[in-house]
């Protein structure tokens, strides 16, 4: 166990059921940290939303601050910044989660529509931006230094056919950690990535639905697609987001003070250098 007691963390996209901004929101919790779960708005209700996770967080006996806020737009972040000042008065930990749904960016170049590029590049860049340099700007000016774990994907070291925008928004995030870790490394602020290979959380049905062809049953699709992940895993299953927070929850610790500018691989040996 990490101990994160008297830190406040901020995870964006957690309101999913079973997604990795939920798990990890509740690891860091379990280690002691107070949080603030960001999420677009109140319709992920069907998935329990972040009033759930703020409950499930604070019956771990920490403190929770939901505030719904759009990534890609700097007023939200501020804004969101704000709150979370105004409610804990600091923030240590950013955990850049929040990701753009898969839809109609899935498919062959020649075919993907700006507006898809545009709308996956706005909110996995963008939001990865302007959600550092707010609290990049509050770890400063406590001068006590802190943590930015960026989600990034191994589609952002190796391409994917049909996953063009997709790949091109995780390689971005990952040269952007790079730069950011030279920049605030004087200042005692680390900036790492994580790169998880398929999920299994809901992500996988929104995945299946873009790639699947007309007139395919959906869930054998799925079940298709799951097995073909497994077959090129030798630790021989799926990555799951309690793998990710795990990885999280170390990078947000002093154990990992002296790691920066790194992407983490957790994919249970699928990609190797």
């Amino acid at each position: 166990m990490y101990d994160l007691n008297g830190k406040v963390a901020l995870v964006t996209g957690a309101a999913g059921a079973g997604g990795l901004g939920r798990a990890i929101a509740l690891r860091l919790a379990q280690e002691g940290a107070d949080l603030v779960i960001n999420d677009l708005s109140e319709d992920k209700a069907p998935r329990q939303g972040l009033p759930a996770v703020a409950s499930e967080i604070e019956a771990l006996g920490r403190r929770a601050l939901p505030v719904y806020a759009d990534v890609s737009s700097s007023q939200d972040v501020q804004r969101m910044a704000d709150a979370a000042l105004a409610a804990f008065g600091r923030i240590d930990i950013l955990v850049n989660n929040a990701g753009a749904p898969a839809g109609r960016d899935r498919v062959p170049v020649v075919e993907l529509e700006e507006d898809a590029f545009d709308l996956i590049q706005r909110v996995n860049v963008k939001g990865a931006f302007l959600c550092s340099r707010a609290a990049a700007r509050a770890m400063l000016a406590r001068g006590e230094g802190g943590r930015i774990i960026n989600i990034s994907s191994t589609a952002g070291r190796k391409g994917v056919a049909r996953y063009a925008a997709y790949c091109t928004s995780k390689f971005a995030v990952r040269g952007f950690t790079q730069a950011l870790a030279l920049e605030l490394a004087p200042h005692g602020i680390t900036v790492n990535a994580i790169c998880p290979g398929l999920v299994a959380t809901e992500r996988i049905n929104d995945i299946a639905s873009a790639l699947a062809p007309a007139g395919t049953n959906m869930a054998d699709y799925r079940q298709g697609m799951m097995e073909s992940e497994i077959a090129g895993i030798p630790l021989g299953r799926m990555t799951e987001p309690d793998d990710i927070a795990r990885m999280a929850a170390f990078l947000a610790s002093e154990e990992a003070a002296f790691l920066t500018g790194m992407s983490y691989v957790v994919d249970g040996g699928g990609q190797m250098d």
